[in-house]
């Protein structure tokens, strides 16, 4: 059997309990080294023998699936985040399929909501939420037509990109061509909840020289909208003057 888990935002006590409890009874994980936090592999029993992916071809990886199926072991593979966003998932499965080999998810929303097999890599999720189109590793990833950041942009809404570290002139020329105004706020976020992990304000003209100053290339999230600044509305749903379900106003 092989558990296709994700690591989670980086800390190791923010894995899934049900991701922990899977990588102390595996035999084998096979990690992404380059992404995911190393302190996972504290989980994992003596006995375990563990393969960095970084450098491995998919074809490698089936091979140590292949050998610990045939001993009669049990395999994790350990994704960074949520292997639903952005890993390369389906191909593995397709292939751990033409072999006849159990997998399991650990089944984060995303999962639960799709049929599980194509991740979202390349495709924006929501309107908001993109990921972007760099891979960690270097090298771009092709985007789906009809899905610039200036289209994006142009809603004036909250956005996450992911992926994208590497490209920042390119994300700020896209923003400002979609309607974001210069000052508008932005954060880099370096390896969230890693030891690590630092967070870098800034505006959306300014992207790519904080990146630049800072020498962040990689690893990080860029967040972007006035939710980084001090001005926002009341939540309706405390508001003694709102009616919901499970409270009426006051008068």
């Amino acid at each position: 059997m092989v558990h296709f888990i994700g690591a989670g935002p980086g800390a190791e006590d923010l894995i899934t309990v049900r991701g922990a409890k899977l990588l102390g009874e595996a035999d084998v994980i096979i990690y992404a080294g380059s992404l995911v936090n190393p302190a996972l592999l504290n989980y994992k029993k003596e006995s375990c023998a563990v393969y960095d992916s970084a450098s491995m071809t998919l074809e490698q990886v089936i091979e140590v699936v292949k050998d610990t199926e045939a001993r009669g072991g049990m395999t994790v593979r350990l994704h960074t985040g949520d292997p639903s966003l952005y890993g390369a998932i389906r191909e593995q499965m397709d292939e751990l399929d033409k072999l006849g080999v159990g997998l399991r998810r650990d089944p984060r929303c995303v999962l639960l909501l799709r049929r599980g097999r194509r991740p979202l890599r390349g495709v924006y999720t929501a309107r908001g939420i993109t990921v972007g189109y760099h891979h960690p590793h270097g090298g771009p990833h092709p985007r789906a037509e009809g899905e610039e950041l200036r289209k994006m942009a142009s809603h004036g809404c909250t956005m996450v990109l992911f992926l994208s570290t590497g490209l920042l002139e390119d994300v700020e020329q896209e923003l400002a061509a979609g309607g974001y105004a210069p000052d508008t706020p932005a954060a880099i976020v370096y390896k969230a909840t890693w030891p690590e992990q630092r967070v870098y304000r800034c505006t959306v003209s300014t992207l790519a020289k904080t990146a630049r100053e800072n020498q962040v290339t990689k690893t990080a999230l860029i967040t972007i909208g006035h939710f980084l600044g001090d001005d926002y509305e009341r939540s309706k749903l405390y508001d003694p003057t709102f009616t919901h379900e499970f409270r009426e106003a006051s008068k």
